[in-house]
């Protein structure tokens, strides 16, 4: 694919495809030296976007059900002064108002599917700025497991590839607007915690760098009692002890929204028991998923051709 150049245009009947992971909440997140940051957690739910390229005057169709994708998309469009409209299908596995990237997923999708379709490469850095133009952001842009400013882009850089872990996706009820969330000024408290936000993020990288599952559940662990005073899961008490009899190795929570995960090591078998046993044993869950850790990032496709798109 060639790089995206002001005035490039396609000729109409270009399709784009992309797909990209959502999240279970962060394995960190907090602020290091005044700037906001998280670290990412993909799981394998995913959004899917379709792009269709037909004639029009730039305009967006197809993203009522998804109207930040629709923002992205037109922010995507600009960038290649096309005289085309973009015809979105967006199918997504995550659920909405969870914590579980489901916007940004949407977003990063829209925004790669748009630069496929007009045959254009486009990096990382670039999909977190037009995301970061819509919305606070998740870094599901960034391959691997990345470190990433979700307010401001200040910090983004990639800690390495997803090792084998399972993630036990928790679901006790209740949704949170993760904008308002974010548009709540709690520097004093986040800056208090500090250390430990420091303290937890080495962990994680760590455990990242070198494979050890064990690293990133203690980091996340302590993150996710850290938080305990910015957002209260009132279920985490339960939760880990609930992990320690079925030997997880951490838990991590959605800093800004509403679900829990227990951290599992590669072996399915013992996470596959835990979810056998999560519904009677954790008092008010609704729903559970088990996925695996994954890296993040959009697989993408573009084809001169027509596609149907419903």
């Amino acid at each position: 694919m060639k790089n995206a150049s002001a005035g490039a245009v396609e000729p109409p009947g270009r399709a784009g495809f992309a797909r990209v992971p959502g999240s279970c909440g962060e394995l960190v997140q907090g602020t290091l030296d005044d700037v906001h940051f998280h670290i990412t957690c993909p799981v394998d739910l995913y959004a899917t976007v379709q792009v269709k390229l037909v004639p029009g005057s730039g305009r967006v169709h197809g993203a009522q059900d998804c109207p930040k994708a629709g923002r992205a998309a037109t922010i995507a469009l600009s960038r290649f002064g096309s005289n085309s409209d973009a015809v979105l299908s967006v199918v997504s596995e995550l659920p909405r108002g969870k914590g579980m990237a489901s916007s940004t997923a949407d977003v990063v999708a829209t925004v790669s599917g748009i630069f496929a379709a007009f045959g254009s490469d486009v990096p990382p850095n670039t999909v977190a700025d037009i995301a970061l133009q819509v919305e606070p952001s998740d870094g599901l842009m960034y391959p691997g497991i990345a470190l990433f400013d979700h307010r401001n882009g200040k910090a983004r850089r990639v800690i390495g590839r997803a090792p084998p872990m399972h993630v036990l996706v928790l679901d006790f009820g209740g949704i949170i607007d993760t904008v308002a969330f974010n548009l709540t000024d709690r520097t004093a408290e986040l800056q208090r915690l500090e250390s430990r936000w420091r303290k937890a993020a080495a962990l994680v990288e760590n455990g990242i760098k070198s494979g050890s599952a064990e690293m990133v559940g203690e980091g996340a662990t302590i993150s996710s009692l850290a938080h305990q005073a910015i957002l209260p899961k009132p279920q985490l008490d339960a939760v880990m002890q609930f992990g320690r009899e079925l030997r997880s190795v951490g838990v991590n929570v959605a800093h800004s929204g509403s679900v829990l995960g227990l951290l599992f090591d590669g072996d399915r078998d013992r996470a596959e028991f835990a979810k056998a046993k999560a519904l009677d044993r954790l008092p008010g869950l609704e729903r559970v998923y088990l996925q695996r850790l994954v890296d993040g990032g959009a697989i993408v496709a573009g084809a001169p051709r027509e596609i149907t798109v419903p």
